[in-house]
This record gives structure tokens, sequence and C-alpha cells, in this order.
């Protein structure tokens, strides 16, 4: 009986290092939310963004008075390709910058999605939304409101799951966002593409 117990448990602890490791969405899943810029390193391999220069209303928190609910990367979940933040079900979402609509339907895992492309290159990804206000082509102003948070998809309570992307890869939001103080974080982020990868380095004063 005593074997019989330790094989449960070792099972238990199996499954839940598999959970742990599974990414939050599948490949499949991302095939329209991990598209390159077409020209964006046609220049170099190098890209610069100077946070400094953005103007105040330049940007926007995407989810004014938000908490982190689970962080990027290790943080809680591994290979979670964005950050959760929370504040209330039917929350407006607003655009984090100038940008166009790329994408905007249901899509698998994420639910409701609006993904925009920023014109320094930037993608911000916004998901699980409750309803989209915004179509594909559509020019956003930051702050703009592009839907209301909700819980489509793969989720387990009503939240935003937003990520940052270059290039199609996704990378830790909080490089370039104060995601507990809700704004912009100073100085430079430096993007090195380094053959199929782009590796995005911590701001600099």
């Amino acid at each position: 009986m005593k074997h019989y117990y330790l094989l449960f448990l070792l099972c238990c602890v199996s499954l839940a290092v598999a959970a742990q490791s599974k990414p939050t969405f599948t490949g499949r899943e991302t095939i329209d939310i991990k598209v390159p810029t077409p020209g964006l390193f046609a220049s170099g391999n190098k890209l610069v963004w100077n946070l400094d220069s953005v103007a105040k209303a330049g940007y926007a928190f995407p989810l004014p008075g938000a908490k982190v609910i689970s962080g990027y990367g290790t943080h809680q979940r591994r290979n979670h390709s964005g950050v959760d933040i929370k504040t209330c079900a039917k929350d407006t979402i607003r655009c984090a910058f100038d940008g166009v609509v790329r994408l905007s339907k249901a899509y698998g895992g994420y639910g409701n999605v609006v993904v925009v492309r920023h014109g320094n290159g930037l993608e911000t990804i916004y998901s699980h939304n409750f309803t989209n206000f915004v179509k594909v082509g559509d020019q956003l102003k930051a702050g703009q409101p592009i839907g209301l948070t909700g819980r489509t998809g793969r989720a387990s309570t009503e939240h935003l799951h937003f990520e940052t992307r270059v290039n199609g890869q996704h990378f830790n939001p909080n490089l370039i966002f104060d995601m507990k103080a809700g704004k912009l974080l100073n100085g430079t982020v430096k993007c090195v593409k380094k053959g199929a990868s782009v590796l995005v380095k911590k701001p600099t004063q």
C-alpha cells in the first residue's frame, strides 16, 4: 500500500512540473501573433528606442490602476509570453502608444485579441478581451479605448494579458514599463538582432 501511495505522489509531482513547463499558448495559437515587421532591420542589426522622447500624451498605461497577477517568463509560469494585469471585469483597455491595428479577432487561447503595430517597430498585444472596439487598419492614438477586459480564450478570471514584441519576438514588458507604477520607464532600450532572434537590453540612462 505504501508503494502505491509513493507512486501516486510521484505522478502528482510529474504532472505539476509538466504544467509549469507548458507554454501559455501553443505554437499554432501564436502563428498570427508572431509576425516579423517587414524591413525593420533592413539598415542594420540594431534598433534603439528612446523612451525619454515619448511625450506625455504619446503614452497611456493599458489598464490604469491594474495589479500584476502573473508576471513574465519564470515569475509565475514558465514560458509566459506577457504580463497578466487585472482591475475589474469589463474595464476599459487603452492603447499604449499611437499605432495601427494589425490584428483584431477571436484567436485560440488568446480569446478576443488586439495587436497594435507602432511606428518604432514595437508591437503591443491585448488579449482575453470581453469585446474588441477596433478593427484591422484602424489608426489609434495613445490612450484610445480598444476593448473591455474579459476571460475569453484560455483564462480563469477577467484580466488583460499584455505582451510586448519586436519583429514578432516577445520580450519582458518590464524592460519598458514600470508595471507597478503604471508608467513608462526612462532611458533607452536597445534591440539587437542575432540570427532569427532579437536581444532586448534593459533601459540605460
